[in-house]
C-alpha cells in the first residue's frame, strides 16, 4: 500500500469518528454553553497528555473570541495552581479515558471550591464524566493508530468538540470582526479594521517625478521607491501618477517610441487619495472598491504618504 492509500485510510476513519460524534451530540451541550454564558469566571480549561496540548489550543481559540480562558496543567495545578481557581470560575476538564488520575485528583478541590465542571471524556460512564456537572462525549470509533493506541482520532474529536464550543460562543455572544481585531492587533485583520491610514502608510523617500520626467527617470524612481508607482508634481500640487502597469502598457504599445514620451504624456490624471486620519477599513474598502492596489495620502492637498493593499 501506498503511503497515499495509508493517508486516505486515516481520514475516512476520523470522518467516520466524528459522524459518530455528531450522532452522540445531546442537550448537554446546550447546558455546557449556556452555564459558561452565565458565569462570572473564567473557563479554566485542564488536561494531561495529548489531551492537554488540544486543551491550551481550545482555551487559545476561546480567548481570542471574547471567552476569558487559560490553560492549566492538571499537575501544576495539584502542587499550587488551584489557588488561582475562583469559585466562580467553571471548568472544562479533559480526558479521553475520563479515569487520567492527574485530573481526577483536583476533583475533590473544585467540588469544595464550588466550581461548575464540563468534562469532555470518551466514556460516559468514566469517574469524570459521573463526576461532572455536564459531560460532552467525544467517543470515538477506534483511532487511526494502527496499532488502536497512539490518540489520533480520539484527539481530532476533542479539537472539533472544542472549535464547536468556541463558536457556539461567538454566536451566542454576537461576537463581530471588530471585536477580534481588538485581541488581534498585529494581524491583517487588526491592522484593517483598528489602524488609521497614518499608522499604515509609506512616507520614507516617497517617488516623485516632475511633469518632464523621462520613461528612464520614471522606471528608475518607480524601481528605488519599491511601491509600484511615482507620484508626478509640479511646484504647487499634485498632477497625478504613473504606475509600473503604465509603463509596460506604453512600451507594449509604443515600442521604442515610448522613450520619447514624459510623465505627463502617460500619467493618470486626478488620482484617488485619502486622509491620512482615515481608518485603514476605509482604505481597504475604497482600494477594493475601485480595483486598486494603491492610494495616494493626502493632507492639505499635498501627498504625504502612500499606502498598499
Amino acid at each position: 500500500m501506498t503511503a497515499k492509500t495509508h493517508a486516505l485510510e486515516v481520514i475516512d476513519i476520523e470522518i467516520a469518528s466524528l459522524q459518530h460524534m455528531k450522532k452522540n451530540l445531546d442537550d448537554n451541550f446546550n447546558d455546557a454553553i449556556d452555564s459558561i454564558l452565565e458565569s462570572k469566571g473564567r473557563l479554566i480549561i485542564c488536561g494531561m497528555g495529548k489531551s492537554g496540548i488540544i486543551g491550551r489550543k481550545i482555551s487559545a481559540s476561546l480567548s481570542s473570541t471574547g471567552t476569558f480562558s487559560f490553560f492549566m496543567h492538571p499537575g501544576e495545578a495539584f502542587h499550587g495552581d488551584l489557588g488561582m481557581v475562583k469559585s466562580e470560575d467553571t471548568m472544562l476538564l479533559i480526558s479521553n479515558s475520563g479515569e487520567t488520575e492527574e485530573v481526577l485528583k483536583i476533583l475533590p478541590f473544585l467540588k469544595d471550591n464550588k466550581n461548575l465542571i464540563i468534562s469532555m471524556t470518551g466514556n460516559a460512564k468514566s469517574s469524570l464524566a459521573v463526576a461532572s456537572d455536564y459531560h460532552l462525549d467525544v467517543s470515538v470509533l477506534e483511532e487511526a493508530c494502527p496499532l488502536n493506541l497512539a490518540p489520533t482520532t480520539s484527539t481530532t474529536a476533542t479539537l472539533v468538540m472544542g472549535d464547536a464550543i468556541t463558536v457556539a460562543l461567538m454566536k451566542k455572544r454576537n461576537f463581530k470582526p471588530e471585536h477580534y481585531a481588538r485581541y488581534h492587533p498585529g494581524g491583517s485583520l487588526g491592522k484593517k479594521l483598528l489602524s488609521k491610514v497614518k499608522h499604515e502608510m509609506f512616507t520614507k523617500d516617497l517617488p516623485f517625478v516632475s511633469l518632464n520626467a523621462t520613461l528612464v527617470e520614471m522606471i528608475d524612481v518607480i524601481t528605488r521607491g519599491n511601491l509600484g508607482l511615482c507620484i508626478v508634481e509640479d511646484a504647487e500640487e499634485t498632477k497625478g501618477l504613473v504606475t509600473d502597469g503604465d509603463l509596460r502598457r506604453a512600451l507594449k504599445e509604443k515600442g521604442k517610441n515610448a522613450f520619447e514620451l514624459i510623465a505627463k504624456d502617460i500619467l493618470t490624471a486626478n488620482p484617488l487619495d485619502i486622509s491620512a486620519d482615515a481608518s485603514m477599513e476605509q482604505a481597504f474598502n475604497l482600494m477594493e472598491c475601485k480595483k486598486i492596489t494603491s492610494l495616494l495620502v493626502k493632507e492639505k492637498q499635498r501627498v504625504v504618504g502612500v499606502i498598499k493593499k
